[in-house]
């Protein structure tokens, strides 16, 4: 597939980019003896895929601990700690993630149930979501949470009916007086869990992938990984601004930028900075402009009080950084836009490509505010289906009608906005034909509902595959370097054994990846 979406016959890679394409490409390989050729046998070769917004390390890490992710129950999630915990007798902690935050009430998980499977040593496992944490009894001793700790700033400690500590910790606020006494991953293992997110990725046909959250320690791994040649796919970092201390944290953002960008690594660069502008809805933190159905958070949380979000994206863009910001409900992705016109307005006009993440409800009235303002919009089309995530946790907190205003993805591409894709993985699924085949259909991987959910949002698949190619690309400032098939770009390729725009919606998540090329070499083969 060529830059344009047609189809051509040939693509010449010499060294690490491509030299020709179609009839040129055919004219100069037969002109060199030494030409090595690649018969696609009927399948498809396209520009890999990008990654807009996920957690690399967090996901390499989840390989770590015990493998909750698949567990369908609570009791399944508790065996499988007890199963972990009893092979692993000598680590003092047993931390891991994601488990299903639908798979109890409300999403609220008991400390004793944990208990059961390990009392005598602390127990810290992150939800789906990486906003949610579930803690046994014993964790909840170490961080000194007791019926008497108040909530934190920007978190929640549930308690049960007799006012004792639940052991469900909501927001990272409350989330961080656990991971304060978790210690550390070593730096080793640290490294080998970005080497297993590259397996990943590369499995998938991903060769770039945006880190959305990173901490001044995750410079350090992947400074190290690089020096060690352990990176195998393109890492950009979005250093996370934390409200609670802002303003120490300008310089370091700089400093991490400058020591990356000494490093050259062709894998590497830290252009970003992270703001959370609100939570989630399923926790009823994400920031909506009416109040939740339930009334219980009432319009949830917002990160950054007043114009203090507007004041710190200005500064950080004045550093000639990137600003992505995580905007769920419609109240945050009215301040994540405001303060973006606030830092063009500051700093005048320049390439800036700000991001806003997730942006699942948006109001009309801000719509058109994207393409304005060149706001990209980089959304995760996995999530645009009635699963049971929707159905238990998120309708019943939006109600039906706010609900069917989400994830508009096709609305804010047709206004002209940038719209690039990502996955979110360790949330979701990191495979992009799987968000792809949802984005493309509305519809469950069981084809609920039939004709799809809010189907005036269904996307063609010319333009799920560019948002997710090209649209990436134009993100991570590299229109110019991976995300298309044209003379002189880099030879970042994906082979599949089936051109995914003759494929039916629920069969795209089944077509196999025959070959991952990162800059020509391939990365990955079945």
């Amino acid at each position: 597939m060529g830059s344009s979406g047609a189809t051509v016959g040939a693509l010449l890679v010499e060294g690490d980019v491509i030299a020709a394409v179609g009839d040129a490409a055919l004219a100069s390989a037969a002109e060199h003896a030494d030409t090595v050729e690649v018969d696609l046998g009927g399948g498809f070769l396209m520009p890999s895929f990008g990654d807009g917004h996920a957690h690399p390390l967090l996901g390499g890490l989840e390989f770590v601990g015990p493998a909750v992710r698949p567990c369908s129950s609570v009791e399944e999630i508790v065996a499988e700690v007890r199963k972990y915990a009893e092979a692993n007798p000598d680590e003092e902690w047993i931390v891991g993630a994601s488990y299903d935050g639908s798979l109890a009430e409300g999403g609220l998980f008991d400390a004793r149930w944990l208990d059961e499977a390990v009392p005598d040593r602390p127990v810290a496992l992150r939800a789906w979501d990486y906003h949610t944490m579930w803690v046994n009894s014993v964790a909840l001793e170490r961080a000194g949470i007791t019926a008497d700790t108040p909530d934190p700033v920007l978190g929640e400690i549930p308690h049960r009916a007799d006012g004792s500590v639940l052991g469900t910790l909501r927001e990272w606020g409350a989330v961080d007086l656990v991971t304060a006494v978790v210690p550390p991953r070593d730096e080793d293992t640290r490294i080998a869990a970005l080497g297993t997110a590259a397996d990943y990725y590369l499995a998938r046909g991903v060769t770039w992938v945006q880190d959305a959250w990173v901490e001044p320690g995750d410079v350090d791994t992947y400074l190290e990984a690089a020096r060690r040649g352990a990176l195998r796919i393109r890492f950009n970092l979005a250093q996370y601004a934390d409200p609670r201390h802002f303003d120490s944290q300008l310089d370091g953002f700089a400093e991490a930028h400058r020591r990356v960008d000494e490093l050259g690594s062709p894998f590497l660069t830290a252009n970003t900075v992270k703001f959370f502008a609100d939570g989630v809805v399923e926790n009823e933190t994400g920031a909506l402009l009416a109040p939740y159905c339930s009334g219980l958070h009432e319009h949830g949380m917002r990160v950054w009080e007043g114009d203090s979000l507007a004041q710190a994206a200005a500064r950080v863009d004045a550093l000639g950084l990137q600003i992505h910001i995580h905007a769920i409900g419609d109240a945050a992705v009215r301040q994540a836009l405001d303060a973006i016109e606030h830092a063009i307005e500051s700093n005048g006009p320049r390439d800036r490509r700000p991001v806003i993440a997730h942006v699942q409800l948006v109001d009309d009235a801000d719509l058109a505010r994207f393409a304005n303002l060149g706001v990209i919009p980089c959304m995760q089309p996995l999530w645009a289906q009635m699963d049971a995530l929707m159905t238990v946790l998120t309708i019943p907190r939006l109600g039906v009608e706010r609900a069917d205003r989400q994830y508009r993805m096709r609305t804010l591409a047709d206004s002209g906005a940038p719209l690039a894709l990502g996955s979110d993985w360790p949330v979701s699924s990191g495979a992009p034909l799987d968000g792809i085949a949802i984005g493309v259909s509305r519809r469950t991987p069981e084809g609920e509902p039939e004709g799809g959910w809010t189907p005036e949002e269904i996307l063609g698949i010319e333009r799920a595959l560019t948002a997710y190619t090209a649209g990436v690309a134009e993100q991570a400032f590299a229109e110019r370097t991976w995300g298309r098939l044209e003379v002189g770009a880099s030879a970042d390729l994906l082979w599949l054994e089936r051109d995914p725009r003759h494929v039916p919606p629920h069969e795209l998540p089944t077509v196999r990846v025959l070959g991952t090329y990162v800059r020509g070499e391939l990365a990955y083969s079945p």
